[in-house]
């Protein structure tokens, strides 16, 4: 795992007993942390030693950071002369602004021979609520078992969707459908274009503030560095307390989040400015 990172990343292999126990600092014992900082441009350095399963997401939740195509290339690289498996998370690929930079993980050779992609129409169709999303397997990827046979993935992933799964609502299900109508693109494309508009706005009003600020480029989430030594939970309550803005507290993604903070650009453009007008005027 990458720290900070998606909590749900940790959570979920915590809830299946796939981590060991946990430890004094809230770290678990199964878990390799790999830290992601401004000191390396919050991109995570590749394990020296061989790991199993490797999470990554980008462009990244919570810091915005971005990972360029010969980067991405050298997770994969890792991936297959270690048999790794990478479960690439691209629910925020819409928001890519730069053309050099990947959406799929699979556009990265020799990726179909050792990753899983996650989609979703949550973020770029504000489909939260409804939960619908889908995952990318190769059908000639395979894992191996505790015995280190070959198990073919997708066949296993096909088993566990037909027996504990009933499938998104017909109604959601037409509504994901028109994101890929012709007039479903437009206004997908506008609905990307009035985030990254907010995101744009924060970050420049938080650098004028004096805030040291990531992300927010190709991503809809802004990531600030806590100042006057504040924690996360500090910066919280005064931000709460002085501008009645609410944010996300970065140790909530793990322990290299801790002096961080973020904000999200899924708002209205009143509250946007209007939020960022009482945080200058703290």
């Amino acid at each position: 795992m990458t720290d900070p990172v998606y909590p749900v990343y940790v959570d979920s292999n915590v809830m299946t007993g796939r981590t060991g126990s946990a430890c004094d600092n809230g770290s678990y014992e199964g878990l390799k942390y790999i830290a992601i900082n401004e000191d390396n441009n919050f991109k995570p350095e590749i394990p020296k030693e061989k790991v199993d399963i490797i999470y990554l997401c980008f462009p990244n939740n919570p810091t915005g950071a971005t990972i360029s195509k010969q980067e991405l290339k050298d997770w994969v690289d890792y991936a297959n002369r270690n048999n790794s498996l990478i479960f690439f998370d691209a629910a925020y690929e819409a928001f890519i602004q730069d053309a050099n930079l990947p959406h799929s993980i699979y556009e990265i050779e020799g990726a179909k021979n050792c990753s899983i992609e996650f989609r979703s129409f949550s973020k770029n169709a504000g489909f939260t609520g409804v939960r619908c999303a889908y995952t990318v397997i190769p059908k000639n990827l395979s894992g191996r078992n505790s015995k280190g046979e070959e198990i073919n993935l997708w066949s296993l992933w096909n088993r566990r969707q037909s027996t504990k799964f009933n499938g998104v609502s017909y109604i959601v299900q037409r509504g994901a459908e028109a994101v890929y109508s012709d007039q479903g693109k437009i206004e997908v494309s506008k609905l990307i274009e009035f985030y990254m508009n907010n995101a744009s706005i924060m970050r420049n009003k938080l650098i004028q503030a004096g805030f040291k600020v990531f992300g927010g480029l190709n991503a809809p989430y802004i990531w600030i560095r806590v100042p006057d030594q504040m924690t996360s939970w500090d910066f919280f309550d005064y931000l709460l307390n002085k501008a009645n803005v609410v944010g996300t507290p970065g140790s909530g993604f793990g322990l290299a989040g801790e002096g961080y903070f973020r904000l999200s650009a899924f708002n209205t453009l009143t509250n946007v400015n209007a939020a960022m007008e009482r945080i200058i005027n703290i």
